[in-house]
Formats: structure tokens, sequence, C-alpha cells
């Protein structure tokens, strides 16, 4: 099993790197790479969870019906990227809901920082998918937390995957740089200990981000983005299909594992 999720946000990481970009452009970029994205799920005929910002469903509102209208998963990725109050969790959930006409049961927090469960579960979230059970220098240190799912103040917990014993993570930034044929043996590994992948990425990955002067990213963020990083997750796609992996919605997965508890 394949759970494939796309954080759809306001293109907001240019700041952290001190550039500016117009929300209007925030707003496009990501637009834009999300329809990339709905294009590429549909050539392969399968479905995938989007974890969007209500910030982004309320500027955007087309996009998240054409999102559900497709099959896929709306879940929440906050109110907003950049700012973060316990009460965004619930609002984030009442909007997402009103603009999608879907039940939202996922949460992922932005920049997949720590979140308090409890604040998780009063919200009404069943599953949360914000962990990424490794070592990212400057930025968090998961090595001791449960590399595959289990349960925390009874919300279901899906970490982000990565490799057994020493945990190299299998996201976005993986995809962009390590060679495929490394990557996908490290994935193989991943899915026959655990029985699943739980793989993250962003549809701005998907348009072209080699502009320093625009975004100011270093290499290892913009290399293989745009057309390259398409046909990267395509032939990832194609690789997991001949193995035999069925993907599915984040949401669903979740659903089996609850109703199994019970």
């Amino acid at each position: 099993m394949i759970l494939l999720g796309f954080d759809v946000e306001e293109f907001d990481m240019p700041l952290e790197y001190g550039k500016e970009l117009p929300f209007d452009e925030q707003l496009s970029i990501s637009t834009t790479g999300t329809l990339l994205v709905l294009e590429l799920l549909k050539l392969a005929g399968i479905k995938a969870t989007f974890f969007c910002t209500a910030n982004y469903a309320i500027n955007q509102p087309e996009v998240i019906l054409k999102i559900v209208n497709e099959g896929h998963e709306i879940a929440s990725h906050g109110y907003y990227h950049s700012d973060f109050k316990p009460e965004h969790l619930a609002a984030s959930k009442i909007k997402l809901e009103e603009i999608s006409g879907k039940k939202v049961t996922g949460f992922r927090m932005a920049r997949m920082m720590p979140v308090d469960e409890i604040e998780i579960q009063k919200a009404g979230y069943t599953y949360n998918s914000s962990l990424n059970p490794t070592l990212i220098p400057g930025r968090y240190n998961n090595l001791k937390k449960p590399r595959s799912w289990f349960f925390d103040q009874g919300v279901l917990q899906i970490p982000a995957s990565v490799s057994p014993l020493v945990r190299f993570p299998l996201f976005w930034l993986s995809f962009h740089n390590v060679p495929l044929s490394l990557l996908k043996w490290m994935s193989a590994a991943a899915h026959r200990k655990d029985g699943y992948l739980n793989l993250y990425f962003h549809p701005w990955e998907f348009t072209d981000l080699k502009q320093p002067e625009k975004f100011g990213f270093p290499g290892y963020v913009v290399k293989n983005s745009g057309d390259a990083f398409v046909k990267r997750i395509k032939d990832c796609i194609n690789w997991a299909e001949a193995k035999g992996y069925e993907f599915a919605r984040t949401g669903d997965f979740a659903e089996g594992i609850l109703k199994d508890k019970k």
C-alpha cells in the first residue's frame, strides 16, 4: 500500500530564504503545481490525499472542488502555513469541510512540526500525519519516535516513511536528490517492513524552482524540480505498480486500521 500525500499551501517557502513573494503569486504557483499533480494522478488512475491550508482553500475554492470531484481526499494542513494557534485546528477543519462538502478526518502540521495530540483529538481528527521519524538537522530529531503507525491520545499517528535501520527519510527532498535506483531499493525495504509507504510532496515542487533571484533556494531544493520532477514521480509510480503495490487515500488507510481496532 502506498499513501501519496500532497501539502497544498500558500507558497511561502521563499520567505525562509529572505525573498518576498506576492500572495497572489504564492497561490498561482501552488495552483499550477496542483493541477499538474491532478493530471499525473488521473493518467495513473490512482487516488491521493491533499493536505490543504484553509487559507489556500478560501482563495482557491475551485481547485478544492476539482480535487474532491476527481475522487481524492481533502485533509487539513492548518489554517495558515506560517502561523499556528491551537484554535486553528478546529477552524481549518470546519472551513475545509464547508468548501469541499466532504468530511475532513486527517491533519498534517506545516513543516511537520510538533502539535499537541490532545488538541488534535479535541478538534475532531481521527488521524495525524505530522511526524517524520528521522533526524533533519536544524528542524527536528524524532529518532526515538515509532517509525510506523501507532496511537497517541486516541489519535492514529501515520508517520512519514523512512528506511529500516538507519531511518533515511523517504520524503520530498529525497526524491529530488537521491538516485532513483537507491530510492526504490529503500522504499521497497520500508514497504516490506511496514506493509505500506507514506510519502509526502508539495505541488510547487512540480514547477520550475530554478529561479535564484526570485526564490533563493539552495541547489538541493531546486534539483530535479519542474518537468524533471514530474518524470521522476511518474517513474516511481510505474515502478510501484510493476511491483504490485496498491495506492490508497490516507483516510481510507486510517479507516481500515480504526475498524480493525474496534
